[in-house]
């Protein structure tokens, strides 16, 4: 008797299961005329957040009066008009956002994301949305303000962003002291800053408005092969493995949004960052 019992509660528990993923599913892209993508709003000109509506932004479903903005943005706006769907965009802490599209939160990360082996461990990409490359960023000062390569940043003390090729690629450095990552690039501009470190690792896309902000930065670039090695050509979309036919139709908008297009996108999002 007892053991009928059991089974009969694991039977309902497995119903319950069932019928709570398939609420759940029914609550992705597929389902809905939302699409929902998260992103830091905080890595300008990717995204950033502003306080006044205008004409090319997007509210922030989940902080009160604030208003996405960026070249993910407009990456986020064309995607949704390709699916027809409407935009939401939702604030998320970097390293929240693959834990949030895997339990359904959101159905999109457009947030400067590499695609690298780890993370497809666990998520899908697009193909590249933008692509990158890594200089350091030094105050006016610096030792290193003339190094032309990254070894010749052997014994600075280094800063990135944790959970991002803008930390893992540091020890590519021989001799570098690794210093522990922050959790966002604003926080890594802090730093360097206050002298606390000798470098950050940055795009080199991403740098001109920090460099405008900050008179007393200056950006180190390095020719091919002196440079870093990066894991991906750029930035991608990520999506939930399951959904490999929003896969498809993400890949064949962006194919469908030129380099002029994207060119321009990138303009504005560059002339229209907080300074």
């Amino acid at each position: 008797m007892l053991f009928a019992l059991t089974a009969c509660g694991s039977q309902a528990a497995d119903d319950s299961s069932n019928d709570q993923q398939q609420e759940q599913q029914d609550t992705t892209t597929n389902e809905s005329n939302e699409f929902r993508v998260g992103m830091e709003c905080a890595y300008a000109p990717n995204n950033w957040q502003e306080s006044e509506a205008t004409d090319s932004n997007v509210p922030v479903e989940n902080v009160a009066g604030a208003y996405a903005e960026g070249y993910d943005v407009q990456i986020a706006k064309a995607i949704a008009e390709g699916l027809g769907k409407e935009l939401v965009i939702v604030k998320l802490s970097w390293d929240g956002l693959i834990d949030a599209l895997n339990q359904g939160q959101i159905d999109a990360i457009i947030a400067g994301m590499m695609d690298t082996a780890e993370r497809r461990e666990s998520i899908n990409f697009s193909e590249p949305y933008r692509e990158t490359t890594y200089g350091l960023m030094v105050l006016a000062d610096s030792p290193y303000l003339n190094a032309t390569s990254i070894q010749d940043f052997s014994g600075a003390a280094v800063l990135g962003q944790q959970g991002t090729a803008l930390d893992d690629v540091i020890e590519q450095i021989e001799g570098v002291d690794h210093l522990s990552p922050v959790g966002s690039v604003p926080d890594m501009i802090s730093r360097l800053q206050q002298g606390t470190c000798d470098a950050i690792v940055i795009n080199v896309e991403n740098a001109q408005g920090y460099l405008a902000s900050n008179p007393n930065f200056r950006l180190v670039t390095f020719d091919e092969g002196s440079g870093f090695t990066l894991p991906a050509k750029g930035s991608c979309v990520g999506l939930r493995k399951s959904d490999n036919e929003l896969l498809d139709q993400i890949n064949t908008i962006l194919s469908g949004i030129d380099d002029d297009a994207r060119a321009a996108m990138w303009q504005a999002a560059v002339d229209g960052q907080p300074q």
